[in-house]
């Protein structure tokens, strides 16, 4: 059973390890001090069991679970008792571990793991299937006030860079993240955006209009550098 443990505190995941390590049938893939962390392994990788921390620096662990479409079961450790009964709202709660942890208690939780039955989540069937790999192209995700918001990527106008920011503009909403311009471009496919300037990334199926050094997006008028524009006009299916 492939688990991963995730703790702002490096102790913490110190100690559940060494109890992992006294059952034979876990495996503890990683281990995160942040759910962010945790959120982009588990885009890459399959996993059976989290060892989930409520209290974090980012946001709570319930707001970890939220934005999750499937996720897998979940065992909660926290030094607070008061967020019991909030958490068996969630199907995929199994346990609730409250600090310190003793070894009995411990194989208690992994005993009702083993117990639960498993559900396989059903997948609505369409005329052409999405590989994993081309949901996650077409999705990103921000965080916002401790919040991670999906963004679909196709939807995304430009990326400007403002300082130690960078503003989203999608076609109904802006995003202002703390970010760079660089970070969000190795974010973004590369046949779909293209940075034309040292402070723009553009979506290239949203130009409207092209004159002289500029492009005409939505309501934006974007710069185009004389660099990066031999480039912008090879991409462009021209008559």
């Amino acid at each position: 059973m492939n688990c991963i443990i995730i703790d702002d505190e490096e102790t913490s995941r110190f100690i559940i390890k060494q109890l992992c390590s006294q059952v034979e049938e876990l495996n503890v893939s990683q281990d995160f001090p942040n759910a962010i962390q945790a959120i982009k392994f588990l885009n890459k990788e399959a996993i059976d069991l989290i060892f989930l921390d409520i209290h974090m620096p980012d946001f709570t662990g319930f707001d970890f679970i939220d934005t999750l479409k499937n996720p897998p079961q979940v065992i909660l450790t926290t030094s607070d008792k008061k967020f019991a009964l909030e958490a068996f709202e969630y199907d995929c709660i199994v346990d609730y571990l409250v600090k310190p942890i003793t070894l009995p208690r411990f194989l208690k939780a992994i005993q009702k793991v083993e117990n639960t039955p498993k559900t396989t989540p059903v997948i609505e069937k369409t005329t052409e299937t999405l590989t994993t790999n081309q949901i996650e192209k077409n999705e990103l995700y921000i965080n916002i006030d401790r919040r991670l918001i999906k963004i679909n990527i196709p939807t995304i106008n430009l990326v400007e860079a403002k300082g130690d920011y960078v503003l989203i503009k999608t076609e109904k909403q802006n995003y202002t993240v703390h970010s760079t311009l660089k970070k969000v471009e190795e974010k973004l496919p590369d046949d779909l955006f293209l940075k034309v300037h040292r402070s723009y990334i553009i979506n290239i199926k949203k130009i409207i209009d092209i004159e002289d050094n500029s492009v005409l997006i939505a309501k934006d008028v974007v710069p185009v550098s004389r660099s990066n524009r031999p480039e912008l006009m090879r991409r462009l299916n021209l008559l």
